[in-house]
Parts: C-alpha cells; sequence; structure tokens
C-alpha cells in the first residue's frame, strides 16, 4: 500500500504522459531516472515494489519531477543521456549502457556466414543490441525464419546432424553442407544490407506532446544529430536544424534508433 506522501505525489503526475521522470531525494538529489509510455502508471508499480532495493528508494523519495517526450523514441534517447549524465545511485547498473546482448556476425568451419546472439563486448561492433536475452533470441527466430536461413548455423538449434527446419524444408540445407556457402551467404548479405544504419539524411517524424505537435529525430549521413519538436507540417526547405537540441551521438543512441527502425519493419512485415 502507497504511503500517504508517495500517493500524494504519484497524484500530481498527469495520466498517460510519455517520457522521463525523476524521483528527487533530499536536498532535490536526483536518486533515479525512467521513462515510460504511461509515467504516472510506471511510478506506481516502483512503488508498490516490496524488494529491499524498492524500498530504500522509496524511503528516499521527496518529490517527483517529468518531461513530457511525447512518444517512446524521444523518451529513451532522453532517458539515456540524462543517466549518464546525473548518474543516479539507484541508476547503477544502467549507467554504461542498457544493452547487454548483441548480435555478431562469424564464420562457420565450413565458411557459412553465422548471427550469433551474445553479451555485448566492447573488442567487437554487434549488428544490432538487445535489452535482454528474449528479445534477441526472438528477432533471431524471426531473421533466420524471412531469411530462409538455418537455426542451427545461428545457434538457435544445438544438433550434430541436420537442424528441425531442414525436414520442414525451410532451411536449404547449410546444416549439412547441402548448400552452396555462396548462395546461403548471399541471403545473410541481403540482411545485413536491409539492417544497415542509413547514411543518408533522414527525419523521423513521431508523435508530438499535444494535438497539432510533432517530434523529430534528425539523421544526418548516418550520424544521429539531435531531437526536437515543431508545429504544424514540415515544408520544403524547412531548416531541420533549427527544429532539434543538438546531441552527441554515442552508441546507445544508435542503438535506441536501430531497435526503434528495427520494431518498424517487424510492424510493417
Amino acid at each position: 500500500m502507497l504511503s500517504e506522501n508517495l500517493s500524494s505525489l504519484v497524484k500530481e503526475v498527469p495520466k498517460g504522459i510519455v517520457g522521463v521522470y525523476y524521483l528527487m531525494g533530499e536536498g532535490d538529489r536526483i536518486i533515479y531516472i525512467g521513462k515510460s509510455i504511461d509515467i504516472r502508471k510506471r511510478l506506481l508499480q516502483h512503488f508498490q515494489q516490496g524488494t529491499a532495493k524498492a524500498l530504500r528508494m522509496q524511503n528516499q523519495v521527496r518529490r517527483i519531477e517529468y518531461e513530457n517526450m511525447g512518444n517512446e523514441l524521444m523518451a529513451l534517447l532522453r532517458e539515456s543521456e540524462l543517466i549518464k549524465f546525473h548518474k543516479p545511485m539507484f541508476n547503477r547498473a544502467l549507467r554504461r549502457s542498457i544493452f547487454l546482448w548483441g548480435l555478431y556476425l562469424e564464420h562457420t568451419a565450413e565458411g557459412y556466414l553465422s548471427l550469433q546472439l551474445k553479451k555485448i563486448t566492447t573488442d567487437q561492433r554487434e549488428l544490432m543490441a538487445f535489452t535482454a536475452k528474449k528479445e534477441g533470441k526472438e528477432y533471431l527466430f524471426r531473421i533466420t525464419d524471412r531469411y530462409q536461413l538455418c537455426q542451427k548455423i545461428n545457434g538457435l538449434y544445438p544438433t550434430n546432424g541436420a537442424c528441425f527446419q531442414y525436414s520442414l524444408r525451410t532451411c536449404r540445407g547449410a546444416c549439412v553442407q547441402e548448400e552452396a556457402v555462396e548462395a546461403y551467404n548471399k541471403r545473410v548479405g541481403s540482411y545485413m544490407e536491409a539492417i544497415r544504419f542509413p547514411e543518408t539524411d533522414q527525419a523521423i517524424l513521431l508523435k508530438g506532446r499535444k494535438r497539432g505537435e510533432r517530434g523529430l529525430v534528425l539523421i544526418e549521413k548516418g550520424v544521429y544529430r539531435g531531437y526536437g519538436f515543431f508545429q504544424g507540417e514540415l515544408e520544403d526547405g524547412t531548416d531541420l536544424h533549427a527544429l532539434i537540441e543538438p546531441k552527441t551521438e554515442d552508441r546507445d543512441s544508435q542503438r535506441l534508433i536501430r531497435g526503434y527502425l528495427r520494431k518498424q519493419d517487424s510492424a510493417a512485415q
């Protein structure tokens, strides 16, 4: 059950706000930063948890602030930069990166290109990044099916023989060297081309904070430049830089944008 103080603080946050929120402790020190597509609902979840960490955090909350970002992508970008800047005590696990699993390109002994899901490493650049292993595994299953790749080669079906999909004829036999390496790798190459971060200019248009407003995430030559809001519609010749708050790209910002584009692509299938 919520304390009277926490209940009062939560009620001050409007329902349905998409954005980031700050839990403030003594002396207006930020002790936690989070994001949600419904901040009030997320706060209730925080304050109803009974773990030792949750109770410690609840006891220290004196005030709540929030920023309406209008959409989830901009909320994610804002949360990531804020956590790295403020380093709140209860965000310790997220100070470096929220992405723990990555999809990596490897080669089998026979020369087939293999997509492998592994924990993120600084030694190798991942193709895709995921916050949880389950998310990454589900994505890899979808990609393997879409491009008619082999579950065994992609580490999804451990076996010494043919993969199960081979018996269904949805795998073309790379697992038992029946498919030519060049033919198999060509399909992996098609996947690689499809996920390549666009090196062109791109304006990602999103929902705004209020009626008639739009959110904007700007990509220039494949580099994340920042985000902002504007009223109405974009016209030819609009200076997009004047609409955004400039940001510096890092690995997490690119991962977040890649993840957004990946989900948009999946929804369109």
